[in-house]
């Protein structure tokens, strides 16, 4: 890794050279004998994941796709959907259902925290009648990592309603046992925690789900979720797959299972502490409070002065190591790291190095 970019993004992020090297392997005839089982293999490595006995899809989009997928199959118009709102991408979520035609019930606190439990039970019990519940577990915006998703699930299942978990950035570096919690969708990408290229989002869809889509079909073609149930009951996808990225994950999967999943969720929880450790030993402040403080995705402020794109640009370029900046209200005022996937000792003192080095030349100029 020394001779080449170290990607500390909240992803895409670092991939083996096991998983880049699956790439190569032939193009093959996506309706034949040779992809089913590799989707099937895919398939089951995927419920490992999510820790489900229940259903598994693979879409070739990125995980916002994956969201939309959620959103267009779950949510007609005139539904109420509880959506908690703390940053960027959970705002893009609650947008997401009004432009399903759904009204969003946001929940909403400063960016940089996160609504309380209380607040959303205040928010369902006000509310009284409500479809869903979309809950984003890691804001990658701020740093922000919900700290109640399984008392959330339980909330807007006691409502009768279903409970939608974006762990885009999380699932991976956390655990989240749909079944054990009773998550009716989680949805997650290939490029963070699982170390797989970028393209592909992976969701679990519960027995509940299964049932109200079969009863109330959705209006859309290529998110439709029964569809893809129907064609992966075969072994197929009912679009033509990204084969070189499923090839990818295929790979990615099997490293993660090899490693064994607490074991990886347990590495990334070393990691976290040792880079936020690290930052604060610079004297630099984290975005997000420290009871809601994410452990994949961490974001920083920078000291008063340091101008933001030109720090970033000569950590990658003198240093080779790359991070993100802040978006909306945090733009050029913070910078994010990602702490995910393939994460180790070696790249968080390297991280650190790079930073520490970097932001002193910044400050004596």
């Amino acid at each position: 890794m020394d001779k080449q970019k170290l990607i500390m993004l909240p992803g895409p992020t670092n991939v083996s050279d096991r998983v880049m090297k699956a790439m190569l392997n032939p193009i093959i005839n996506h309706r034949g004998d040779a992809f089913r089982e590799l989707y099937k293999g895919v398939l089951d490595r995927t419920r490992h994941l999510f820790q489900t006995e229940g259903e598994v899809v693979v879409l070739t989009s990125s995980g916002t796709g994956g969201v939309e997928a959620a959103v267009e199959n779950l949510v007609r118009p005139g539904d109420a959907v509880i959506v908690p709102v703390f940053g960027e991408f959970s705002t893009r979520l609650a947008e997401a259902v009004e432009i399903a035609g759904g009204k969003a019930v946001r929940v909403s606190s400063d960016f940089g925290t996160a609504p309380t439990l209380d607040q959303l039970k205040a928010a369902m019990g006000a509310q009284g009648n409500f479809k869903a519940m979309f809950l984003v577990h890691n804001e990658t915006s701020t740093g922000v990592a919900i700290p109640y998703v399984e008392e959330a699930t339980r909330l807007a299942r006691a409502h009768g309603a279903f409970a939608v978990i974006d762990a885009i950035s999380s699932l991976g570096g956390y655990a989240i046992p749909v079944d054990k919690w009773g998550v009716d969708v989680c949805i997650t990408g290939s490029q963070k925690c699982i170390a797989a290229p970028p393209g592909l989002a992976l969701l679990s869809i519960s027995d509940r789900v299964v049932e109200f889509l079969k009863k109330s079909p959705p209006k859309t073609r290529y998110f439709e979720l029964p569809r893809y149930l129907e064609y992966g009951s075969r072994g197929e996808t009912p679009f033509t797959p990204a084969l070189p990225l499923y090839y990818a994950l295929d790979e990615a999967l099997k490293e993660l299972l090899e490693e064994g999943f607490a074991k990886r969720v347990q590495r990334h929880d070393r990691m976290s502490e040792m880079l936020y450790g690290g930052l604060a030993d610079l004297g630099l402040k984290a975005v997000a409070e420290k009871s809601v403080r994410s452990k994949t995705v961490l974001a920083t402020y920078y000291p008063q002065g340091v101008d933001d794109a030109g720090f970033r640009k000569a950590l990658a370029h003198d240093k080779d190591v790359v991070i993100a900046g802040g978006f909306g209200p945090f733009k050029g005022k913070v910078f994010r790291v990602g702490c995910m996937g393939q994460i180790n000792e070696a790249y968080v003192r390297r991280t650190l190095k790079a930073i520490g080095e970097t932001m002193a030349s910044f400050r004596s100029s």
